[in-house]
């Protein structure tokens, strides 16, 4: 059954119920009047005679230059600090050019490769053997400890 049938079914309209409700009016008053701004008033601001020759005109624009002179002065640091890293970083390549014929360094180096590499490899099988604990983890730690304490005495 379709929306038009029960509608038929459906008591029937007046003429009044199905005229159109009428149109809204405009009332006409003159009281509209007393709401204009007076152009006396402080609410109304003036441009001054020179405003063409001013070189900021507005408020945005005054923001606007302001936010690029900061931004101006944060490229600078960022750049004096860029250079200050990269001057640092040459005297740390001087110095690690310095000590290369170093022996003690050089035995630190080689030690500490080796070392790493055999606690890896030791590290590796008890894991794949699943045999490798916190415990056992902290008590190699601490041999590292102990050995980099013995040869920092022994390095002096």
């Amino acid at each position: 059954m379709s929306y038009a049938d029960v509608a038929k079914k459906g008591p029937h309209q007046s003429a009044e119920e199905a005229r159109a409700p009428a149109m809204p009016e405009v009332e006409r008053s003159d009281e509209s009047v007393h709401s204009l701004v007076d152009v006396d008033s402080p609410h109304v601001s003036s441009v001054p005679s020179d405003f063409e020759s001013q070189s900021i005109k507005t408020d945005t624009q005054a923001e606007r230059i302001e936010l690029e002179e900061r931004a101006r002065q944060q490229a600078a640091k960022e750049k004096e600090a860029k250079d200050k890293a990269k001057e640092k970083a040459k005297r740390g390549s001087d110095i690690a050019k310095q000590n290369a014929k170093n022996p003690v360094i050089l035995g630190n180096a080689l030690t500490l490769g080796i070392l790493g590499t055999l606690l890896g490899i030791g590290a590796y099988r008890k894991y794949a053997a699943n045999k490798l604990t916190w415990k056992l983890v902290g008590t190699w730690a601490g041999v590292v400890g102990l050995f980099a304490l013995g040869d920092y005495y022994v390095s002096q």
